[in-house]
């Protein structure tokens, strides 16, 4: 859902917390209205003195100070636990020209500490949906937050101030997308914590089970490394994620674990109709999914070539793309190639990049295989 009332960029935008998220969001400000003054608020002056030095932000300060009374909006960008300080603090300075919002991940603890402040009738809730395994300001991009979904929620707040809201969500190239706070923790309990929580579990058990010569480690191919790629996100903020949607993350989990059974069951007797059922339904519903709109973690261009064993194989095959001025952002050698066929894995920055090099190494007789999801 979307609003139609224009978006009229104001004077001044507040950040609390400079981190991912929160520089993310003053790149992609200053990127698409670069007139807004951005008033931020770190406790790191490291990240301060960066932005500052990057012409992101107009001024920052380790601490909340009057100043943020001349902002329009004011985003609390801190890890979730500490937003309830925020609150207080900035409490004495909003006015009815301010509207106040978040990026944190869960929404109902956030709502019930505004509405014991009394403070609801200035609230947005917000969540971008995009994100990366790494955190802090220095891995922030202009370009994260660029057609993801932007999950808004809202209580007593006026239909004006939420319509305007939205428009200027859309304006930053976000898709406004809203719900209640109950709604919003069940659903990214779902497709963000469990799956994060899982692909811990799963890394933690391997390596319990692993033996002293690491032989799982060392063969660990494309299946098991896309599906805990998740796992190396910060342990910090998932323990604090684990603790504000605690009710909704337990409910997720007892759903999991009953369809575990199921198919430890069906497996157990050797229900050949019902284990197919069960890859397949998983199948068909993961390929209808819309993978190319941005999600919780950046998306990942390479593509895999199958190399001949001799002297100078790679210097030739980055030579090709560094004539045809392409970018490698990694490259290296695969030695499992379960789920896939090539040999040397070519990793780029951009999609452009990775297109033209599979163009150019075609033409030079190289067979080259894409990831699954870069053809859609």
């Amino acid at each position: 859902m979307t609003s139609d009332i224009p978006f009229t960029p104001p004077k001044c935008i507040g950040i609390i917390g400079l981190g991912l998220i929160g520089g993310t969001l003053a790149k992609t400000i200053r990127r698409i209205h670069p007139g807004i003054q951005i008033l931020a608020c770190d406790p790191e002056e490291e990240s301060l003195a960066k932005a500052l030095k990057e012409q992101v932000i107009s001024k920052g300060t380790p601490e909340v100070t009057e100043e943020f009374s001349q902002c329009r909006y004011i985003f609390l960008c801190a890890p979730v636990q500490k937003n309830e300080s925020y609150l207080k603090q900035l409490a004495p300075f909003l006015n009815d020209g301010c509207i106040l919002s978040d990026t944190g991940s869960v929404k109902s603890s956030i709502h019930h500490d505004v509405c014991s402040l009394g403070l609801s009738h200035w609230f947005i809730g917000g969540h971008p949906m995009a994100g990366s395994e790494k955190s802090g300001y220095e891995n922030a991009t202009p370009y994260l937050f660029e057609n993801a979904y932007f999950l808004i929620t809202c209580d007593d707040i006026s239909p004006e101030l939420a319509a305007e809201y939205q428009s200027f969500i859309a304006s930053l190239g976000c898709i406004p997308f809203l719900m209640t706070p109950k709604k919003h923790d069940f659903s990214t309990a779902a497709v963000s914590h469990l799956p994060h929580i899982l692909a811990s579990g799963l890394v933690n058990l391997v390596k319990e089970l692993d033996d002293d010569r690491e032989t799982m480690k060392s063969i660990a191919a494309g299946g098991f490394k896309d599906i805990t790629r998740i796992a190396s996100s910060s342990p910090v903020m998932w323990q604090e994620i684990c603790g504000t949607n605690r009710e909704q993350i337990l409910l997720l989990l007892e759903y999991f674990l009953r369809s575990l059974e199921q198919i430890k069951g069906e497996i157990a007797s050797g229900n050949q109709t019902r284990i197919l059922e069960f890859f397949q339904k998983a199948k068909d519903y993961r390929d209808s999914l819309p993978i190319k709109k941005a999600g919780p973690l950046p998306s990942i261009y390479e593509i895999y070539c199958d190399l001949i064993d001799e002297a100078g194989g790679i210097a030739t095959i980055a030579t090709i793309l560094a004539t045809n001025g392409i970018n490698i952002k990694n490259i290296g050698i695969i030695h499992n190639r379960e789920f896939q066929e090539g040999v040397l894995r070519i990793e780029f920055y951009e999609n452009h990049d990775m297109e033209q090099a599979i163009l150019q190494l075609r033409r030079h007789h190289y067979i080259v295989h894409e990831r699954e999801e870069k053809k859609a």
